[in-house]
C-alpha cells in the first residue's frame, strides 16, 4: 500500500492509517485483519446483539402507502387525510416508519446503492481526493470515516461520502465525484415531491397554521450520504453507527437487503427495522422534534456492523439552512400547555450537534427550554 508498517494494536497507528492516511475502514478490512483493532472495540453497553431486541409489532407500523399524498388534481381528500393521519401517528409513536409508492423508482434506488459500492471500491487515492483536506468544495462534498474520529473514544466501522445539494446542477457537475453524482442527483430529485408532501402532512397535522413557504424553508438544505460498511471480523465487538438521533428535520433512508438498523422503542428496548423491497425508511430528526414541541419523536438509533458482505445505506438528510429560526411552531406551546424547546437558529443547533461524538439523544438537551 506504499505505507510504513502499522501496528493496529496501537491506537495511534490505527488513527494514522484510517483517518490521516485516508485508508478508511475499507482499507483496514482489505489488509485481511482477523480481529477488530482495540480502537474499534465498544463498551459492552454500546454493542448490538440481535438476541436482545424486542418485538417490533407494537411500535412499527406496516409500510405506509403514500401515493395519495403525491397525486395531483382531484384527489380523494378522505384518502389523503387518512394517509396524513398514519404519518402523524407513526411520528408520535416511534419516529420511524417505512413508506411505499413514494415516487422513487426501483431503478433509481438500485443505481444509488450500486454507485455507493463502486465509489468505495476505488483506490484510496481517489477517495482521498474528497477528504475534507483535499476536497474541491469541503463544505459541500467530503469523504470521511466514523462520525467524529477526533472526538470519539471508540470508532465506528463505517466510511461515508457526504454531498450537500444546494439546488444548483452546475455546482454538482463541478464538485461531486463523477462516479456517483448522476445516481445521487436522480435519487434526490425523485424524492423531492415525497419530502415536501410528507413534511407538509406532518407539520399541518400539529393543528396550527403554517404556510407552504415556511414548510419549504425547513427543506432548503439537503445532503445525500453514501455509507459503506465493510465486512467486519468481529461485529459483536463494534458498531457500524453508534446510538444517536439525527440532526435533520427528516431523514429518507435507502437500505440494502442486509439490514442492521436498530431503533430504541421509547424506554422498552431496541427493535430492528427490517429491509422491505422498494420501501424507504423515514425518521423524524431533532429539528422536527423541536418544531413539533416534542410531539414527534426523533428516535435514537444505531447500525450493526456486518461480517458477511459489505453493506451500504444511502440517506437523504432534509434540513433548514443555518440562518433559519427553529423552535416550536407559533401557537403550539399554547395549544400544548407547555414549552419543551426554545427558539434558536438552526446553525446554533448544528454547531453543537457536530461538536461532539454520537451521544444518543443528549444533543437535544441543548435546545431545551
Amino acid at each position: 500500500m506504499g505505507d510504513i508498517a502499522f501496528d493496529f494494536e496501537k491506537e495511534s497507528d490505527v488513527f494514522e492509517f484510517v483517518v490521516k492516511k485516508g485508508h478508511g475502514v475499507k482499507g483496514l478490512a482489505d489488509t485481511g485483519l482477523t480481529t477488530v483493532p482495540p480502537r474499534y472495540i465498544h463498551p459492552p453497553s454500546e454493542r448490538i446483539d440481535r438476541k436482545d431486541t424486542i418485538d417490533s409489532a407494537p411500535f412499527l407500523s406496516s409500510p405506509i402507502d403514500i401515493s395519495a399524498l403525491l397525486e395531483e388534481g382531484d384527489v380523494d381528500s378522505e384518502k389523503r387525510s387518512e394517509v396524513s393521519k398514519k404519518l402523524c401517528e407513526a411520528a408520535e409513536k416511534l419516529g420511524f416508519f417505512q413508506v411505499v409508492n413514494h415516487g422513487v423508482s426501483h431503478e433509481v434506488m438500485e443505481n444509488a446503492k450500486r454507485a455507493a459500492h463502486f465509489f468505495f471500491n476505488q483506490p484510496r487515492e481517489r477517495k482521498l481526493a474528497y477528504s475534507k483536506e483535499n476536497s474541491p468544495c469541503p463544505t459541500h462534498v467530503f469523504c470521511g470515516t466514523s462520525f467524529s474520529p477526533q472526538a470519539e473514544k471508540s470508532l465506528e466501522w463505517k466510511d461515508y461520502l457526504s454531498m450537500v445539494y444546494i439546488f444548483d446542477d452546475e455546482h454538482v457537475r463541478k464538485f461531486w465525484p463523477e462516479e456517483c453524482r448522476d445516481a445521487a442527483v436522480a435519487y434526490l430529485k425523485s424524492a423531492d415531491k415525497m419530502i415536501l408532501a410528507m413534511l407538509s402532512a406532518l407539520l399541518r397535522g400539529l393543528g396550527v397554521e403554517i404556510d407552504d413557504s415556511t414548510i419549504r424553508s425547513y427543506t432548503d438544505a439537503r445532503a445525500v450520504n453514501m455509507n459503506f460498511y465493510p465486512p467486519c471480523p468481529n461485529p459483536d465487538l463494534t458498531v457500524g453507527v453508534g446510538r444517536h438521533s439525527d440532526l435533520a428535520a427528516l431523514t429518507i433512508l435507502l437500505q440494502d437487503d442486509i439490514g442492521g438498523l436498530f431503533v430504541r422503542a421509547q424506554d422498552k428496548g431496541w427493535i430492528e427495522i427490517p429491509p422491505v423491497e422498494d420501501a424507504l425508511v423515514i425518521n423524524v430528526g431533532d429539528t422536527l422534534e423541536i418544531l413539533s414541541n416534542g410531539r414527534y419523536k426523533s428516535a435514537e438509533h444505531r447500525a450493526l456492523a456486518s461480517n458477511t458482505r459489505a453493506r451500504v445505506s444511502v440517506p437523504i438528510f432534509v434540513s433548514p439552512i443555518p440562518p433559519t429560526p427553529i423552535g416550536p411552531l407559533p401557537g403550539l406551546a399554547e395549544k400544548d400547555g407547555k414549552t419543551v424547546y426554545r427558539q434558536m437558529l438552526f446553525g446554533e443547533y448544528m454547531e453543537n450537534y457536530f461538536g461532539n461524538g454520537h451521544q444518543g439523544k443528549a444533543t437535544l438537551d441543548f435546545a431545551k427550554a
